[in-house]
């Protein structure tokens, strides 16, 4: 690894300026005063963080520039937090508390350590508060699992789901739309017919998709789980074994592992939750819901096809064709900054990336659907 260098270190900088601005805006928005107090922490954090760039700069001759505005990613999360409250934006901040831990870990430089460690307590904090317990509390397997899983969590969730949900039903819809307008020479009645029946099924199949994939899932786990749960009754020594291998794995010597594996086997279910996470890599308490998985879906997708849909139910003719484009590409625009939310890529960058993949299948099904209303 390099260096770190003028560049990097401005970079840095400014990435702990916008945390700065993120958490000071945070613990303005925040009404619980223990949360409230805890982005105040991490906040003087980050500012013991940009002095050490600053000062590297300086050691490097370089000027420190005066602090600007923070990025749109960060505009835009402490947006969601003052309409929806901090909880709202959980998923956002670990996301970008990863981005900052992963940029940390590519660069050499003895400070750069320590920093990345606390961005990893940052973390920590974040599934510390979102569980309502104390901040000294966090010591059952599904806590512990969590902390480990931030990253995970960052950069999955319900906001991704949603993000992908809308771009999908945005892009197939936009292009069935313009390949009806193309084959019918931009008869609304034809167009509005397609784009509603392409939503109704779609989205039903979107749901009914998540629905059978969710419950599936679902009903195997219950099964692994019960079946580890009949093992854990009907041999409980063989279990105890299974357990003070686990630990040996991890690096405990075999007494301590046997130590640990006769404590947690006392204790049933504690026993079997360890089990079913060490052995079988899942989490008992986060197995989805079918019907909240279907739901959202169906509205995710239902409400990214109605975009291009939209202007054929207020216009006709050209108005509402051309009004159908000028909607979709903002709505493309728009999905593709969600999506710059959990990347951290730029907004502008993935905005237009969006809007050329949308552009792109709209093109190919208005010339193909031409081509087939001349044939007709």
């Amino acid at each position: 690894m390099a260096a770190i260098d003028v560049v990097q270190s401005l970079e840095n900088l400014k990435l702990e300026r916008d945390a700065i601005a993120l958490y000071d805006a945070l613990a303005g928005v925040e009404k619980d005063q223990r949360r409230a107090e805890a982005f105040r922490t991490i906040a003087g954090n980050e500012r013991r963080h940009a002095e050490v760039w600053a000062n590297k700069l300086r050691g490097l001759g370089a000027d420190v520039p005066e602090p600007t505005g923070p990025r749109m990613r960060i505009r835009t999360i402490v947006l969601i937090a003052r309409l929806f409250g901090t909880h709202a934006v959980r998923d956002l901040v670990l996301a970008l508390e990863g981005d900052e831990e992963d940029l940390y870990t590519a660069q050499s430089s003895p400070e750069v350590e320590a920093i990345a460690a606390d961005e990893r307590e940052h973390a920590a904090i974040w599934q510390r508060l979102g569980g309502g317990r104390s901040q000294h509390a966090a010591h059952a397997p599904r806590e512990i699992a969590a902390r480990e899983g931030w990253h995970r969590v960052g950069r999955s969730g319900t906001l991704r789901a949603v993000i992908f949900g809308v771009s999908d039903g945005l892009v197939s819809n936009l292009a069935l739309v313009m390949g009806v307008a193309g084959a019918s020479g931009g008869e609304g009645s034809f167009v509005l017919l397609a784009g509603v029946a392409g939503l109704l099924a779609g989205a039903c199949s979107m749901a009914a998709g998540e629905y059978i994939s969710m419950q599936s899932q679902r009903e195997l786990f219950e099964r692994q789980i019960a079946l580890e749960r009949a093992e854990l009754e009907a041999m409980p020594e063989e279990e105890e074994a299974e357990l003070a291998a686990v630990y040996r794995s991890k690096g405990f010597t075999d007494a301590e592992a046997k130590t640990i594996a006769e404590r947690m086997i006392a204790d049933p279910q504690h026993a079997l939750d360890t089990l079913v996470r060490e052995e079988l890599g899942l989490d008992p308490d986060e197995l989805g819901s079918p019907w909240g998985a279907a739901t959202g879906s169906f509205v995710a997708f239902a409400v990214g096809a109605l975009v291009p849909v939209l202007p054929y139910l207020l216009a006709v003719g050209t108005t509402a064709f051309l009004s159908a484009i000028a909607l979709s590409v903002a709505a493309l625009f728009a999905v593709g900054a969600g999506v710059s939310l959990l990347t951290g890529r730029g907004l502008l960058f993935s905005g237009s990336r969006q809007v050329l993949i949308g552009a792109a299948a709209a093109v190919v099904t208005y010339l193909v659907g031409h081509l087939i209303g001349v044939a007709v």
